[in-house]
């Protein structure tokens, strides 16, 4: 098998620094961790939040901290440093190699769904942003690591597309089409989804936009390296 990774993201319209942040972190057992974080409102000050929490995030799970308590600290940081008054959504998604499977921690209200051959999951237990509640927890969901498997999550600018012009983008119809198509690439998934909120918005984001996808796939070739690709428009 291989995992393939992709982000795609776009900031609010007219705005000059997107409130959404991904950090990717290798983990000391193997696999790897990512951390995307959307900070309350745009702009300066939600990067700055965002910011907060993915580096307190990133820094445990590097030292081999659990998700869940990285998760939880990242709260405690953000609860402490505001008082109870800003809040961020919270998403840590691990490839976990000891235990072989996808580890998905979620603080955020919209869904994670995850996508196999027999159709999609829409993994959508009651959760909530941290900064707000003193005992915020993530709701943490285990996914064996198999091949054939689409794991897509995304911030609050995809599930409110086209809420302005009165015509919100249906997220979970968006993904079952592309399951339909057969689409495998994970950047192919990410650009698709990023590309019909931006359409929702007649090309004009009310929000910042970030989607994640995490493809696990069959493997192609018996290339051991390890690539990554950025692209990052000026």
């Amino acid at each position: 098998m291989e995992i393939q990774i992709a982000v795609s993201k776009v900031g609010k319209y007219a705005t000059s620094e997107s409130g959404d942040t991904l950090e990717m972190i290798e983990r000391p057992g193997g696999g790897l961790s990512l951390v995307l974080v959307d900070g309350q409102h745009t702009g300066r000050g939600a990067k700055a939040v965002s910011n907060l929490v993915a580096r307190q995030a990133i820094g445990l799970l590097a030292e081999g901290v659990r998700d869940g308590a990285a998760a939880r600290a990242a709260h405690d940081t953000l609860f402490t440093q505001h008082g109870g008054r800003v809040q961020a959504t919270l998403n840590i998604i691990s490839v976990d190699l000891a235990s072989k499977t996808l580890v998905l921690s979620r603080n955020n209200p919209n869904p994670i769904f995850v996508v196999r051959p027999a159709g999609v999951t829409e993994l959508a237990d009651p959760s909530r942003p941290i900064g707000l509640y003193r005992h915020t927890r993530p709701v943490i969901n285990e996914v064996p690591l198999q091949a054939e498997t689409v794991v897509v999550v995304y911030t609050d600018g995809l599930a409110g597309a086209g809420a302005r012009k009165g015509k919100l983008m249906d997220a979970r119809a968006k993904v079952e089409k592309l399951h339909t198509a057969g689409l495998e690439a994970a950047q192919t998934w990410a650009d698709r989804l990023l590309a019909e909120a931006v359409a929702h918005d007649e090309g004009r984001p009310a929000d910042d936009v970030s989607v994640l996808v995490v493809a696990v796939l069959r493997r192609q070739s018996a290339d051991d390296a390890r690539r990554m690709l950025v692209r990052l428009p000026l």
